[in-house]
């Protein structure tokens, strides 16, 4: 039954048979059936940070696995699609958190029928990805940290320098080892990682101070998942380093904010100006103006028109990773 958390037996952890395997606890687990279609790669894709990310993993038959550092204490989550149906385990002291919050997370206070397409590229693909809804983590943090490491560098370095404070400062997830994953560092032990391993990562002294700045006011940043979204805006801009991108970033998957609309990205204003008006050249004034008959849902535009077939490659020239060693 939804709601009716209850043991089940977990797989064990591949091991050489020189080995002992360490038993793993078994999960708490939840059935919960969602209120009309839902796929599970487009809802919780903007989750992962690169393909490597070592707080998520996606399987071929469409599962995911995420580890997340809850109010509770550190837990992984395992979900699969069977049926209609989502199917759900989760380990830790976390799980019961992961599991209460797992309607939430997926998407059961979005509701993509309050978007109306008044373009046909964008009702063509509403009508195509109908799985499509808006997560909602609420943790604020845990999509804050990675957003501020993608400002203004390419995503292969922001993803690399995630993947390795993670892996350095973190833990390993609870449950099955063969998963792999970790729970990212607390914010006390961000706030204590020195300052040349900032540097081994590849990550410059001011996005260093801006996560820095924002682990020290940690309650503060996660009440904003709580908050509407101008008010969650404000709080967030309030840590210097913190702009309208960022914060657009992290609000759209710690609060599910369908109008949480990027400003200032290299690309987007582009993307949205062929699919809506075919100028490519357009910049973040045109792009709004485009979007402006979608307000409350300009969020969900921008995610259907990446989604479409009708984005234009890229012309900018790329930006080049650092040698951070001579800043």
């Amino acid at each position: 039954m939804a709601g009716r958390f209850a043991p089940r037996s977990a797989p064990r952890a591949a091991v050489p048979h020189q080995a002992a395997a360490t038993p793993v606890p078994a999960p708490l687990t939840r059935d919960w059936t969602p209120p009309g279609p839902l796929d599970l790669r487009l809802v919780l894709g903007p989750l992962r940070r690169g393909p490597a990310d070592p707080t998520f993993r996606m399987s071929a038959d469409g599962s995911v696995r995420r580890a997340s550092r809850t109010p509770a204490g550190p837990g992984t989550l395992h979900v699969v699609a069977r049926d209609g149906r989502i199917q759900a385990a989760a380990w830790g002291p976390g799980a019961s958190w992961l599991l209460d919050q797992l309607p939430t997370l997926l998407g059961e206070a979005d509701d993509p029928a309050a978007f109306t397409p008044r373009h046909r590229l964008l009702a063509v693909t509403h009508h195509r990805r109908p799985g499509l809804r808006l997560l909602r983590t609420g943790l604020v943090l845990e999509s804050l940290i990675p957003s501020v490491l993608e400002q203004k560098v390419t995503t292969d370095e922001a993803y690399r320098a995630w993947r390795l404070l993670v892996r350095t400062y973190g833990e390993p997830a609870p449950g099955p080892q063969e998963y792999g994953l970790y729970v990212m560092p607390d914010a006390r032990t961000w706030s204590l990682i020195p300052s040349w391993e900032w540097h081994r990562a590849g990550v410059d002294s001011k996005r260093s101070a801006t996560i820095l700045r924002a682990v020290r006011v940690a309650r503060r940043m996660e009440e904003a998942s709580a908050m509407e979204l101008p008010e969650a805006m404000t709080r967030l801009q309030a840590i210097p380093g913190i702009g309208p991108w960022t914060a657009a970033e992290t609000l759209q998957r710690a609060n599910g904010a369908a109008d949480a609309v990027t400003v200032g990205d290299l690309h987007l204003p582009g993307i949205v100006g062929h699919a809506l008006a075919g100028n490519r050249n357009a910049d973040d004034d045109e792009m709004l103006a485009l979007l402006a008959p979608y307000e409350g849902q300009r969020h969900r535009a921008t995610r259907l028109i990446m989604l479409s077939d009708n984005t234009p490659s890229r012309r900018a020239p790329r930006m080049q990773p650092r040698n951070i060693a001579r800043l």
